[in-house]
């Protein structure tokens, strides 16, 4: 099949969907036949989980105009042609190839001289050889000692989204017998606190860095990196060499790769995006060192098995597409400009601020892959806490503020840690639970009140994701998910998901202020700072 690229108020089925007519939440809640629609609009997922849209604002026909729509837009066969490695980032004229971390799906892609697959697989080896190495003290550092804490240096995409997968993997981890291989903290702002706090609680003895830049030239990852070798030359302790403690996660031709200032090198290459990393060594190496090589491969497989059901043409079958598609319907039928992400999980504290940066850093583009201007909405806000913290924070705008803001819920039937109580006739785990039920209800159906204060509106749309526990190949699947989602979502939209120019300005002007090369508004605004 031919591919063709246009934009979607080109697509006729875009057309078609303007004519659907709207459904009413409130209407479908109150209805006697709500858990049949809650029983019928539910996909199973890979990892155990199902993404449920019964609380979004779609019906049978509305699905069949957005099925027509991503047909129309051949997002399934886009999502092919980028698995078998053409250059669907058209603004860098780069493959996209972070699924082929997974080592599950795409034909061979030789690019550069280099059978990619085998590239990613020889990279995971070789990540399993050195974490073990580490763990069972074949890998010692400088001054003999084992070493029992990992710090990753690095900043956007080679922070945000491994963060994430920690936080989420570390109460899975400590409930297994020696599921916690090393303590695992994370560096990333270029203030100088950050860095700081971080060093503060940590033995240098017992440490491995994990330097992670694509470039070897990233400004913060630098600085942090200098502050690091700073700090073990004022340690005092006798015979410690920084070389000994520092390993870097790069691309072959940078700066870093193969110095002899690093222990070891593992590669990740340009047709890698920061912020779709967390499968390759920007995530695998501190998760193994962490948490141990096996639990990297089993989120692994999770991603895998997402990444396979992501290829199901069939929108009533396909989470992500369908997850995608209706985020289309309120984007631009809707005019819904903001997306809140609930996940009424702790692990997953970090989770909403990795899918910020995924779906903003992705979709956020005015012009299409042409770059051309186009005249419709793109990428959403995403903002997100777990829950129940938000309830008490910014639920009361969400519930009765002027804007409708769509909702994607996250849930699971059991805790990581299994460790809960019964108080007041149930437990915190299905307190947990019933706030997140009520809530999704209570957005959908509102409530009527004579008092205006204390009226509900309702007619707020929401999805879930659940499911029985957080472990990590469900991890694997939710990630991939929403990375599959925002791919999606950019073929529709018809925007090159896969490159960042919006971020380079700001970087650029940084660069003349430190130079002392600024115009006249960045001399003053610096010198204020400065005062």
């Amino acid at each position: 099949m031919d591919l063709f690229y246009k934009n979607l108020t080109e697509a006729a089925a875009f057309a078609q969907l303007n004519e659907q007519k709207p459904v009413s939440l409130k209407e479908q809640f109150n209805s006697p036949a709500a858990p049949e629609r809650i029983a019928a609009y539910q996909i199973p997922m890979a990892g155990g989980l199902t993404y449920s849209y019964a609380a979004m604002p779609v019906s049978d026909s509305i699905l069949a105009a957005l099925q027509a729509l991503a047909d129309e837009q051949q997002l399934i066969e886009k999502y092919r042609r980028l698995l078998d490695g053409d250059r669907i980032n058209t603004g860098e004229n780069r493959a996209v190839l972070h699924h082929l971390t997974r080592g599950k799906l795409g034909r061979d892609v030789v690019l550069d001289d280099e059978d990619k697959r085998e590239f990613y697989l020889g990279e995971l080896e070789r990540i399993d050889d050195f974490s073990r190495k580490v763990h069972n003290g074949t890998i010692t550092g400088s001054t003999g000692k084992q070493l029992t804490t990992v710090v990753q240096i690095g900043i956007g995409g080679s922070d945000l989204g491994p963060r994430a997968l920690c936080l989420a993997l570390d109460g899975h981890a400590s409930a297994q017998p020696n599921g916690r291989k090393m303590d695992a903290h994370f560096i990333s702002n270029v203030d100088p606190d950050d860095a700081a706090a971080v060093l503060s609680r940590i033995d240098f003895e017992r440490t491995l860095f994990i330097l992670v830049s694509k470039s070897g030239t990233t400004q913060e990852t630098l600085t942090n990196r200098d502050l690091v070798l700073r700090g073990i030359a004022g340690s005092g302790i006798p015979g410690i060499d920084p070389a000994r403690h520092m390993v870097a996660v790069t691309s072959k031709t940078s700066p870093l790769a193969a110095s002899s200032d690093y222990l070891a090198s593992f590669y990740i290459d340009d047709y890698i995006g920061g912020r779709y990393s967390s499968t390759s060594a920007v995530g695998g190496l501190v998760i193994s060192l962490a948490y141990g090589s096996g639990t990297f491969k089993k989120l692994l497989s999770g991603a895998a098995a997402a990444d396979e059901a992501a290829l199901k043409p069939d929108i009533t079958e396909n989470a992500a597409l369908a997850d995608a598609m209706i985020g289309i319907y309120l984007r631009n039928i809707s005019g819904r400009q903001t997306t809140a992400v609930l996940p009424y999980s702790q692990a997953l504290s970090r989770f909403a601020a990795h899918l910020q940066q995924l779906d903003m850093e992705s979709n956020g583009k005015r012009v299409n892959r042409s770059g051309k201007p186009i005249d419709y909405q793109t990428g959403p806000i995403i903002f997100g806490e777990p829950g129940t913290n938000g309830q008490h924070s910014f639920y009361q705008l969400l519930h009765q503020g002027t804007d409708i803001i769509p909702l994607q819920f996250i849930g699971f039937a059991a805790s990581q840690y299994g460790k809960d109580a019964e108080t007041g006739g149930s437990t915190s785990q299905e307190k947990l639970n019933a706030n997140l039920t009520a809530q999704i209800v209570a957005f959908a159906r509102g409530k009527d009140d004579e008092d205006p204060n204390k009226q509900f509106p309702g007619e707020r749309p929401s999805s879930l994701i659940f499911g029985s526990r957080l472990t990590p190949e469900a991890l694997g699947a939710l990630l991939a998910h929403f990375e599959n989602k925002v791919m999606f979502q950019g073929f529709c939209w018809n925007v090159n998901s896969f490159d960042q120019e919006g971020v380079q300005l700001g970087k650029v002007l940084t660069g003349q202020v430190l130079s002392g090369a600024g115009d006249g508004p960045l001399s003053a605004f610096f010198a204020l700072l400065q005062q």
